[in-house]
């Protein structure tokens, strides 16, 4: 495999070809129910230099009910602001109804963060 496709990013077991966008969406339809990740983990998962570019590329989610961008998180376990899907609230309503327990607007990582 080329450095081009990948090799030594983290992301072998994604297609070669796949975009950005295309790379974090399948990322996010592994997750499963009651777990969460962050947007430094899938980041560094799919090769992109910048959490801010996963941030970028979930506003852009045309289909937020296949593609779970509910499940991305800060670092340090806290919601963002700017979920694009109905804002923080919405967001949490999420968690919780996918079971994930939210405490002062935050998550605890040692119980509910995915490890791709």
């Amino acid at each position: 495999m080329s450095p081009c496709q990948g090799e030594g990013r983290g992301f072998e077991s994604l297609p070669p070809l796949m975009n950005n966008d295309e790379k974090i969406y399948s990322l996010l339809r592994k997750i499963p129910k009651r777990k969460v990740t962050t947007y430094k983990i899938l980041a560094q998962k799919a090769g992109l230099k910048n959490p801010r570019f996963v941030g970028r590329i979930l506003h852009i989610n045309k289909n937020p009910e296949k593609i779970p961008c509910y499940k991305v998180i800060k670092s340090d376990g806290s919601i963002a602001t700017g979920y694009a899907y109905g804002g923080q609230k919405a967001q949490i309503d999420k968690l919780k109804s996918d079971g994930v327990e939210v405490l002062n607007k935050k998550i605890d990582l040692k119980k509910y963060l995915y490890k791709f």
